[in-house]
């Protein structure tokens, strides 16, 4: 999948547009909450993190499929920008970054200090290198749209320039994603253990288990743990188990049932991060059963969605309004709630010749807490509008090979939630690499370049709220409700990230108290 889809599980979207022309950038802004207390130094950070034998990948341009992986990739590995407390985009490996007036070109400013883990500094030309072969893998164009590879240069040896085929002011928040940088020309049988330019340096991984080392020559600044020691899990109730047991030190996206066990527990911290999951229902608008915008209106009006963040998320979330994005701070609240209407939908139906003696397959997973269960619940809710769902579930692998961006009707989740746009951009508008729903729409593509093309904040409001009202009543998204993230957390570890996505894997600022 693509965190790339889980990639994109991580890197949080979207910023202030107006922010940005002034090319900003640099500077700190920690992604953690304050903890009390004098941060010391040392100690083992044992980390819990979700992941199947299966879908291990090591490369940082990959398809992550494991948490576990994507957090080892993440620290050992700087992205050019990264999410923020205090602006949704801040310098990660760029310290600074700057558009042309038009908003097509951008330069990015290395970091000063900033060198690989066997002490050579990093230049222009490896993250121009870096850049070029993310773009040339099979997911690069959603990841770094309408940026062609020849569109990435080096203008000396610490600026790099982007070029893309369109107005874009929000460029900077989309290097938030996978943008990991290694050096030039490494071998891609090298990759592995290719250094990296992170808060810590792979020491070793075995199995999708891994122990991270502090990189003392951090350009970010010191790094308080010693080491970090990822645990792969295979299933949330197992990750828990070893949490309220005292064999790990923080369960990662431990989820609902969890947290509900450990609210009980004052050894145990509770982490809620809103916004952090969107587990949609994604509907096939190109062809198929759902090619007709009635029928998945009505498929919107089936769902409970308060029974669903009832019961699916044991009340650790929120309930959604067909619109991806809701941590956006420009996320239209203002349009209506959509809620459910048993005789509308069957109207709806009806008038769209809807099959009702046919049964529609609901393909699913288990990668996620919360995800399956999501998708029964709805075939039951389904039933009371005469509409018969059979839930079928898949592996990981099978799903992302024979189902993802080509099923009927499936479940999905994504992680990145503050940016109406970003899901726009790679997932929504004409051609994106990552059309789940495989939409086309000319009004939503437009009201999309017309809102990334400025950042006068009164014109960009409007044509975000046009996008997402056309998002609300056409596409082929079906979101219920978002999923608080939760970790847990033995008493002693301090200053975890409190953002969600990408943000809540930067653990450099962690810090155990003995």
């Amino acid at each position: 999948m693509d965190w790339n889809r889980r990639q994109v599980l991580w890197a949080g979207g979207g910023m202030g547009a107006a922010a940005l022309l002034a090319a900003c950038g640099g500077g700190k802004d920690a992604a953690s909450s304050g903890s009390g207390g004098t941060p010391q130094k040392g100690g083992t950070l044992r980390v819990g993190a979700l992941g199947r034998a299966s879908a291990i990948t090591r490369d940082p341009h990959g398809n992550q499929g494991n948490e576990s992986d994507y957090l080892v990739i993440a620290l050992v590995y700087d992205t050019l920008t990264a999410p923020g407390l205090k602006q949704n985009t801040v310098g990660r490996l760029a310290s600074a970054w700057k558009p042309s007036a038009d908003l097509k070109t951008w330069r990015f400013t290395i970091a000063k200090g900033a060198t690989f883990h066997d002490g050579s500094p990093v230049t222009a030309e490896d993250v121009v290198w870096s850049l070029r072969r993310l773009r040339n893998t099979p997911a690069g164009a959603a990841r770094l749209p309408g940026i062609t590879a020849d569109h990435i240069t080096a203008d000396g040896k610490d600026t790099v320039v982007l070029v893309s085929d369109f107005a874009n002011a929000e460029l900077p928040m989309i290097t938030r994603l996978s943008t990991f940088i290694l050096k030039k020309d490494t071998p891609d049988k090298d990759i592995a253990k290719a250094p990296g330019t992170g808060p810590f340096k792979l020491d070793w991984y075995r199995g999708g288990n891994a122990r991270l080392l502090r990189n003392e020559h951090w350009h970010g600044g010191p790094v308080p743990l010693d080491a970090i020691e990822v645990t792969m899990f295979e299933s949330p109730q197992a990750m828990a188990n070893a949490m309220l047991s005292g064999q790990i030190d923080l369960a990662s996206n431990a989820g609902a049932v969890a947290a509900r066990t450990a609210d009980a527990r004052k050894d145990i911290q509770v982490i809620r991060r809103p916004n952090d999951m969107a587990m949609p229902l994604v509907m096939r608008t190109s062809g198929g059963p759902f090619a007709d915008a009635r029928v998945r209106e009505a498929m919107k009006l089936i769902v409970d969605r308060e029974a669903m963040v009832k019961q699916v998320l044991s009340g650790y979330g929120t309930v959604a309004n067909d619109i991806l994005g809701t941590g956006d701070p420009g996320y239209a609240k203002n349009i209506p709630q959509r809620t459910r209407d048993l005789a509308k939908a069957k109207q709806l139906l009806t008038e769209a010749g809807f099959d009702f003696g046919k049964t529609y397959q609901l393909v699913t997973t288990e990668d996620i807490a919360g995800l399956a269960e999501s998708a029964t619940l709805f075939a039951a809710q389904a039933r009371e509008a005469g509409v018969k769902v059979e839930v079928v579930k898949q592996e990981s692998g099978t799903f992302y090979d024979k189902t993802w961006l080509k099923g009927d009707l499936y479940t999905n989740y994504w992680g990145t939630n503050d940016s109406v746009v970003f899901f726009a951009s790679k997932t929504m508008t004409t051609g994106a690499g990552q059309n789940e729903a495989g939409w086309s729409d000319k009004d939503f593509d437009a009201a999309y370049h017309k809102a990334i093309a400025t950042g006068a904040p009164e014109a960009r409001t409007g044509a975000l709220r046009d996008l997402q009202q056309i998002e609300h009543d056409r596409s082929g998204y079906l979101l219920w409700g978002m999923a608080d993230g939760i970790d847990l957390a033995a008493p002693k570890v301090h200053r975890l990230p409190q953002l969600p996505g990408y943000g809540r894997v930067q653990l450099e600022n962690v810090w155990l108290s003995r």
